[in-house]
C-alpha cells in the first residue's frame, strides 16, 4: 500500500482512506456483515484511515467500526486510525438541527465517541462544520485541550474557508482538511487548497466520486430508496443529472481507453493533484472496494490529465452539491 503524509504534523496514512459513514446512513439500507467484511478487507489491503462521524446513524458507524476493529487480526487493527468528526445536532426523525462548537460540547461529544469506538484515543478529531455562534479559535483549543489530555491525536477541520483555516491554524497544529474534491467539485483549488498547502496542512479528500454519479454505476433510471439522501441532491435532479451523467459518459471514453473502469479513473485524478491529498473512499462492499484499490495502480500521464479536463472542465458540474440549506452551513462556500 502506498503511504501518504497528513500535513506536516500529522500521521502516515494510506493512500486511500475508508469513508464509512454510507454503511449506517444516508445511502439506504445497509448490510452489516458486509460493511464489516469490507472493513476487514480494507484493513487487510493496507488502508489504515478509517472516516467516521459521531452521527452518522446516532452512533451507530462508530459502534460498526469499533467491532469490525476488535473482529480484525491485531497487527490490522494496530495500524488503524480513526479520523471521527463531531457537532452535528439530530432529531430523533433523523433530521439535522445545527452543530455546537462549544468547549464543553467538544469534549462530550469526545467522551462518548471514545466509548462507542472502544478505544482509549482517537486519532483524528474536527467538527464537521463550523458553529457559526462559536469562534473556531473557541473549537480547535477545546480539542487542544483533548490532545494534551491524550484522548486525541490530530486536530483536523471540515469543510472550512481559507480564513478560518489560518485563524485554526493559529491556534494548534492542523493535520488536515476534510472537503469534497472530485473532478466535479473543485472549488477548493482557488482559494483553500493554497492556503491549506501554505500553512503545511493536508486535505483527505471525500466525495471523490460525488456520492457515485460519477462512478459509472449510477443510471438515469435508477430509483433511489425514500431514506437515501441523494434523492434530495441537486445533482442527482431532472436535467442536472442529464448533464452531469453526460459528463460521465465522456470520462467513460478515456477510462475505456485505458483499460480501466470511470471509478478507478476518477480516483486516480484525485491521487494526481498531489501527495499532500488523501481520497477517502466510500465503498459499501467489497466488491466496490476492491474496484476503488485499483485506482492505485492507475497512472495518468499529461496527455491522460489534458484529456480529462476536456471531457469534465473544472465547474462543469450542473447543481450544487449540497441542497440550499446545507450549502448555508459550509464555510468553505461562503
Amino acid at each position: 500500500m502506498q503511504t501518504r503524509t497528513l500535513g506536516t504534523t500529522g500521521p502516515q496514512t494510506s493512500a486511500l482512506g475508508l469513508g464509512c459513514m454510507g454503511m449506517s446512513a444516508l445511502y439506504g439500507d445497509s448490510d452489516r456483515a458486509e460493511s464489516i467484511a469490507t472493513i476487514h478487507a480494507a484493513l487487510e489491503a493496507g488502508i489504515t484511515l478509517l472516516d467516521t462521524g459521531d452521527f452518522y446513524g446516532m452512533g451507530h458507524n462508530e459502534l460498526l467500526i469499533n467491532e469490525a476493529l476488535r473482529t480484525a487480526p491485531a497487527t490490522a487493527r494496530e495500524k488503524a486510525l480513526t479520523s471521527v468528526k463531531f457537532g452535528a445536532l439530530r432529531t430523533v426523525e433523523g433530521g439535522f438541527t445545527g452543530y455546537d462548537g462549544r468547549p464543553n460540547a467538544v469534549k462530550n461529544f469526545a467522551a462518548y465517541s471514545l466509548q462507542r469506538l472502544g478505544t482509549d484515543h482517537i486519532d483524528i478529531y474536527r467538527i464537521a462544520r463550523v458553529d457559526p455562534g462559536v469562534p473556531i479559535e473557541e473549537t480547535v483549543g477545546a480539542i487542544a485541550e483533548l490532545v494534551e489530555a491524550g484522548h486525541v491525536r490530530h486536530i483536523g477541520l471540515s469543510e472550512v474557508g481559507a480564513e478560518t483555516l489560518r485563524r485554526a491554524a493559529a491556534v494548534a497544529p492542523i493535520s488536515d482538511l476534510q472537503i469534497e474534491y472530485s473532478l466535479i467539485s473543485r472549488g477548493i483549488e482557488d482559494a483553500i487548497l493554497p492556503t491549506a498547502r501554505e500553512l503545511g496542512i493536508g486535505v483527505t479528500a471525500y466525495g471523490v466520486l460525488s456520492r457515485g454519479l460519477i462512478s459509472g454505476h449510477f443510471s438515469r433510471d435508477r430509483k433511489l430508496a425514500a431514506n437515501d439522501f441523494r434523492g434530495m441532491s441537486p445533482r442527482f435532479q431532472g436535467e442536472n443529472l442529464d448533464r452531469n451523467l453526460d459528463l460521465v459518459d465522456a470520462l467513460r471514453k478515456i477510462a475505456e481507453q485505458k483499460g480501466v473502469s470511470v471509478a478507478q479513473t476518477a480516483i486516480a485524478w484525485v491521487l494526481s493533484r498531489g501527495e499532500d491529498i488523501v481520497p477517502l473512499v466510500g465503498a459499501r462492499s467489497r466488491d466496490r472496494l476492491a474496484e476503488a484499490l485499483g485506482a492505485l495502480d492507475v497512472t495518468l500521464d499529461g496527455d491522460d490529465l489534458a484529456a480529462i479536463e476536456r471531457a469534465v472542465p473544472a465547474g462543469a458540474a450542473a447543481g450544487d452539491r449540497y441542497p440550499a440549506e446545507q450549502m448555508a452551513h459550509l464555510d468553505s462556500e461562503h
